[in-house]
């Protein structure tokens, strides 16, 4: 689910000679109560595209992407390769100008929140009653965790987001979850401000927040929760890109911290395997490498991942093999799983059993819910960058790289304007914290709330007598 091209370009040679920087370019700084005018769901393009429309329905544009996005870049294997003679093997990419066609139509915000497509995996993990068995549910929720980010095999590009744009959503659990609550009194103090996402009607959905929250590096954070389960993600990740000859490596620096909050605290550090882009002048296709840890300091118990690479003349590809150790043996692991991580994953416990450990193949994706992009504030995802996906879905390059230029030359001016009154970037909803980034408003924060509500709302319905002392049932009875 990760990505590849760490890198952006202009399709029309007058953009050509832009080299794409985005020196510390930020979302217009606009009200964050700001509304639209627009009507709800399509919005006036007042330019027809190649499909000969004025109205454009964007939010089915992102809900309900079509095969068409996933064509074949054999055809641009030229403009590719002229692209690509530019650059040596080992250079950086991010100054390297890429055509607007290879772009997938979301941003890479977008993109992070599909590592919840299975949000029951996630909420499960509570359930687990011991450290044992925990772990290997937060294992099996990460290896799920990746298929659904890549709509297909062939490699496409997100937007980069801008400093400053965030992107949120939800997802409803299935039926046969629930979550763990007080029933309908638990939905009262969940609408409360202790939500995180208090436009989401449903105060039992798995809810995710994220946001570019540094340009240089450009650093992406995101954070999910739900509330009921009382578990947490917080998360930062920003990428390097490396040509190498065939293909395109991406190194993805950062990591994420999983808390479950009840009964009592307990993290999980989990990082995050590199990205490559193969057969780049031909069909690029998409694959996962590297060692990956999976680990908790409260427990000891801690996983190895390795995502292995296509070796070059023969092989399978998108192979995984985990290992979970416990506290009390660090060298024999008790679980070994293997297999493809947008496949089958079978499990070998120590004692000779043997299970289907994850079929991804199997597994239903769940839609993420977002707010309709005429109701989206000018600094989220897809309001921002609706006009480049019009373009890119109608195939009309020129509109899309011309909607790309002037977004991004907007951020640039406000980018320099900064400069000019000596201003520095704050973002909206995290703060550095050493090498992480730390969601200002986190579960904990929200779980407090929640509590004092409740003893706020059962010291109000406990009858009390005139001079203000309880009345019992048995002082009422005499």
């Amino acid at each position: 689910m990760l990505f590849l091209f760490n890198s952006s370009g202009y399709e029309s040679s007058k953009r050509q000679q832009i080299i794409e920087t985005e020196s510390e370019v930020s979302m217009t700084e606009v009200d964050m109560a700001g509304g639209s005018n627009l009507s709800k769901g399509v919005v006036s393009t007042g330019n027809p595209t190649s499909k000969s429309v004025d109205q454009v329905d964007y939010d089915n544009l992102y809900d309900n992407p079509s095969d068409d996005e996933l064509d074949s870049l054999e055809s641009h294997g030229s403009v590719i390769a002229h692209l690509l003679s530019q650059v040596k093997i080992g250079m950086d990419l991010t100054k390297v100008v890429l055509p607007t066609f290879i772009l997938e139509r979301r941003s890479l915000l977008e993109m992070y929140a599909d590592f919840f497509a299975h949000p029951d995996m996630f909420v499960d993990i509570t359930d687990s009653r011991t450290p044992r068995d925990r772990i290997v549910a937060v294992l099996r929720w990460y290896l799920g965790a990746f298929h659904a980010g890549r709509r297909s095999e062939v490699a496409k590009k997100p937007y980069n987001p801008i400093l400053g744009e965030v992107f949120q959503c939800y997802w409803d659990l299935p039926q046969r979850i629930s979550g763990n609550s007080s029933g309908e009194s638990e939905d009262k103090f969940c609408k409360s401000k202790a939500q995180l996402l208090p436009w989401v009607e449903n105060s039992k959905a798995v809810m995710f927040f994220a946001e570019q929250v540094s340009h240089h590096p450009p650093i992406s954070a995101f954070y999910a929760e739900h509330v009921g389960n009382k578990i947490s993600l917080n998360a930062h990740i920003w990428t390097k890109s490396k040509f190498l000859g065939l293909s395109i490596g991406v190194i993805n620096i950062g990591h994420a911290l999983l808390t479950l909050h009840s009964p009592v605290r307990e993290d999980y550090i989990l990082g995050f395997p590199n990205g490559y882009a193969r057969s780049i002048f031909t069909t690029p296709w998409v694959e996962l490498g590297g060692p990956v840890t999976i680990s908790s300091t409260h427990t000891g118990y801690n996983a190895t991942v390795e995502f292995k690479t296509k070796p070059f003349f023969s092989g399978e590809k998108n192979r995984i093999m985990a290992q979970v150790f416990s506290p009390d043996d660090k060298k024999k692991p008790f679980l070994t799983v293997e297999g493809e991580w947008n496949g089958l994953m079978t499990g070998k416990w120590a004692d000779g059993r043997i299970e289907k450990f994850v079929d991804v193949n199997r597994l239903d994706i769940i839609k993420k819910r977002a707010r309709p992009v005429a109701e989206q504030e000018h600094h989220e995802s897809r309001f921002m960058w609706k006009d480049v996906t019009a373009g890119l879905k109608y195939k009309d390059i020129e509109k899309a790289t011309d909607a790309k230029f002037k977004l991004e030359e907007k951020q640039r001016q406000e980018a320099r304007q900064r400069a000019e009154r000596k201003e520095t970037w704050r973002p909206r909803m995290f703060i550095p914290a050493g090498d992480t980034w730390i969601f200002t408003e986190p579960l904990e924060q929200r779980l407090k709330h929640i509590q004092k509500a409740r003893v706020a709302a059962s010291a109000a319905s406990v009858p009390t007598t005139v001079d203000g002392q309880h009345n019992s049932t048995h002082e009422r009875n005499n």
